[in-house]
């Protein structure tokens, strides 16, 4: 009988215990709340919420009548929707770029050897004898002294330069920030400053493991129509050609010009100058141009006591539309986790803040966005036209294909080590006694490919956040397998359906965590900054007048 008492007491210890960890933390959004939002928005009536479809316009008025029902003021000056006017780009190269120069013509292959693009706004684009320059890995970061361009004048020239940065397989933890990739190695990067430099075009060297992703990735995803938001000056001030060629036409080409070797280990060298190939390219290409506007959906919370003030949640309602089928016959790309899942979250959001008996002194903005598959294009569009003004939006709450395979004992931080929401995500991750891990790829980039980032671009201090692998009823090594089954058989594919047998407790786990740092954060005086050797510091003090 002592024995059986001494285990009843231990049992009950334990219940007691576990019950005390619960209430350490708000948990006022359920998992039933966020799977009702998936079962609308990813049903095959929206067909598969694509942009300038019905899909969109149902997906969006969803959404706002979501937020009008919770009370929610309209977030755009009396409405709840931001027009964001995109131009859809077809753009159809040469089946040859030639490349003169040396002592036979080089002759590259249209999707076999380079693909080949313009965001310019005009019916033809023409590269005529463009001279070609190997600019490294086309960086310019101050804050690293680092400088490709330094010396070199690639005004009206092609500049051929290296994906990802210089830190990259390294060896050097001080190089750059290593293995971990920072916004200087994102392709969008190269093509942005390039521009800024003046260059008439601009190649990437494809290498599959400092891109994270193989030739096939490129050539199915800068190929085609792309959209991209309007600018008032057709985006006159790009490039003429933003493209991509294989590791092999490179490397044949460099040779060419008397360049062998490693590459990437010359062009990390710190005395590195860009190189001059004496070699010239010759490339048209011709554009078909579609005009329409979409839309991002913003609701407001407004703050009792610092309205100007704001926490953003944010989540893209936006998906892939119709396509090819699979081999049941499936051709709507519904994307039930990407992402009707983060947007069900930010619904969640929305009412376990308006259900609170005392508002918030800081506003809370819901913000659902559109055309993150397109190159997240709508939380661009909001963070260059922003309806709260950017130094005083404390920070962004992102969420983008939470997991559906339950809880997790960790929480995945996107890009950890950039900026102190991740403090308080922590914080709250311990009093539930779980933990927060980083980037399983820290190489690849993952900061820089959801909406988040376009608001830290911009300075403002963001998060991207997801249930981790390490499954609470199952272990780690099932959590990884659904992981990888989900990446590997579903993401964006026919087959990300919802189900009713979808587990959510995962996805509400994530959204309890946001909802409780935002909460936080809503009723602090303070703005969490930047942590030292991030690339976006600068931005934010200066935004702050630091």
């Amino acid at each position: 009988m002592r024995f059986n008492n001494t285990l009843l007491l231990f049992l009950t210890t334990l219940v007691l215990l576990a019950g005390c960890r619960k209430k350490n933390m708000d948990s006022p959004i359920t998992a039933a709340t966020i799977k009702s939002h998936i079962a609308v928005l990813a049903d095959d009536s929206l067909q598969g919420r694509k942009p300038f479809t019905t899909g969109e316009t149902k997906a969006t008025a969803y959404i706002a009548t979501q937020f009008k029902k919770l009370g929610l003021e309209p977030g755009n000056n009396g409405s709840y929707f931001q027009d964001v006017p995109m131009v859809e780009i077809t753009s159809i190269p040469s089946q040859t770029m030639e490349i003169n120069g040396g002592k036979t013509r080089i002759d590259l292959r249209s999707l076999t050897d380079f693909v080949m693009s313009t965001r310019r706004e005009v019916d033809t684009v023409q590269l005529k004898k463009s001279p070609l320059v190997f600019a490294g890995y086309g960086v310019v970061a101050p804050e690293y002294k680092w400088n490709d361009y330094a010396g070199v004048d690639v005004k009206g020239k092609t500049v051929i330069v290296l994906v990802n940065d210089p830190g990259f397989k390294s060896g050097d933890k001080t190089l750059f920030k290593g293995d971990t990739m920072t916004y200087y190695g994102r392709w969008t990067y190269k093509y942005e400053e390039a521009a800024r430099q003046g260059a008439a075009a601009v190649i990437i060297v494809h290498q599959t493991e400092p891109a994270s992703y193989g030739w096939n990735v490129v050539n199915n995803s800068f190929t085609g129509a792309k959209l991209y938001l309007q600018q008032p000056d057709k985006h006159l001030s790009r490039c003429k050609g933003e493209g991509w060629m294989t590791e092999e036409a490179a490397k044949k080409l460099l040779a060419a010009a008397g360049i062998t070797g490693d590459i990437r280990a010359l062009a990390r060298k710190r005395d590195f100058k860009a190189i001059p190939l004496n070699f010239n390219v010759t490339l048209t290409i011709q554009n078909k141009l579609k005009y329409s506007t979409s839309h991002n959906v913003i609701a407001v919370l407004k703050g009792s006591a610092r309205p100007d003030e704001c926490i953003l949640y944010t989540a893209h309602w936006d998906h892939l539309g119709t396509g090819k089928a699979d081999a049941k016959g499936d051709s709507i790309y519904n994307g039930a986790v990407d992402n009707a899942s983060g947007v069900a979250a930010v619904l969640a959001e929305a009412k376990a803040f308006s259900e609170l008996k005392e508002k918030p002194q800081r506003s809370i903005v819901f913000l659902t966005v559109t055309a993150e598959e397109q190159g997240l294009l709508g939380s661009e569009y909001y963070a260059t036209h922003p309806v709260f003004a950017l130094n005083k939006t404390v920070g962004d709450l992102n969420m983008d294909a939470l997991g559906d395979f339950g809880e997790t004992n960790d929480f995945s931080i996107t890009g950890k080590g950039q900026n102190e929401l991740e403090d308080y995500a922590e914080s709250w991750a311990k009093q539930e006694g779980k933990k927060t891990t980083g980037d399983k790829n820290p190489g690849a980039g993952g900061y820089y490919r959801s909406d988040h980032f376009n608001f830290a671009k911009v300075g403002v201090p963001a998060l991207d956040i997801n249930n981790g692998a390490e499954s609470t009823a199952h272990g780690e090594a099932w959590g990884k397998k659904q992981q990888e089954d989900y990446n590997d058989n579903h993401y964006h594919q026919p087959s990300d359906n919802y189900s009713p047998s979808m587990n959510c407790e995962g996805m509400a786990e994530v959204a309890n965590l946001l909802f409780n740092a935002g909460l936080q954060l809503a009723n602090e005086s303070t703005f969490p900054g930047w942590k030292n050797g991030s690339e976006f510091k600068a931005m934010r003090d200066k935004s702050m007048g630091k």
